[in-house]
């Protein structure tokens, strides 16, 4: 094994979780009168920081930034987040990672209390050393700071990123891994858009679950 550290971002790489998404933030754009806003295109959504899509995507103004975050957050503890179902194949992947030694992470912009409690949802709990996520204030919220954290959080140090691997769906993943120097592997069976990945010139491409153990354990 390679690595030593290897981070798993959550929405679109560990779980199709799309429809529980998209339903809160349309519940969220609905109690502030926002109306017309296009969800069909999850790489818009699916990837990025809560908070930048209630400003750049549904274009709520700052003052009521904090009540929406609040707004799509109840709705998805409630009901959004029993919408996740892991990717067919993805827990016989971290079985055999956890037989390697390395340790396993998920590193997600989701606030890390919620993903806590979709990783526990979707039965995977087991298979993490950690569960990495922002913070509520925003701080942590991008994979550059969130990187780091999780390695730390594994036992290694925030200044040697070395033994590291991210894995993910979107060009945010792609982008904090090359901020951070560490190898990105590109989850192309997910939500975000592979072209764009392609500009952070990944180390490898998966294109199923299956192919993550290829990568990795070759």
């Amino acid at each position: 094994m390679k690595y030593k550290y290897i981070l798993f971002d959550l929405d679109g790489t560990i779980s199709a979780s799309a429809a529980g998404i998209r339903h809160s933030l349309e519940k969220a754009c609905e109690k502030f009168g926002v109306s017309g806003v296009d969800f069909s295109n999850y790489e818009r959504y699916i990837g990025p920081p809560l908070l930048d899509t209630l400003r750049d995507m549904c274009g709520l103004p700052p003052e009521l930034w904090d009540d929406a975050y609040d707004a799509y957050k109840d709705v998805y503890t409630r009901e959004g987040r029993f919408m996740n179902k892991p990717y067919d194949g993805i827990e016989s992947v971290l079985t055999m990672l956890r037989k390697t030694g390395a340790k396993l992470a998920v590193c997600t912009s989701k606030l890390e209390a919620t993903a806590i409690a979709v990783i526990e949802e979707l039965g995977l709990s087991g298979y993490f050393d950690a569960v990495c996520g922002s913070n509520r204030d925003s701080t942590r919220k991008d994979k550059r700071d969130l990187i780091p954290y999780a390695v730390e959080t594994l036992g290694g140090s925030r200044d040697d990123l070395s033994e590291a691997v991210m894995l993910g769906d979107t060009w945010y993943d792609a982008k904090g891994a090359k901020e951070c120097g560490v190898d990105f592997i590109a989850c192309r069976y997910g939500y975000g858009n592979n072209d764009d990945m392609e500009k952070y010139d990944p180390v490898a491409r998966a294109e199923s679950t299956e192919e993550i153990a290829d990568i990795l354990l070759r």
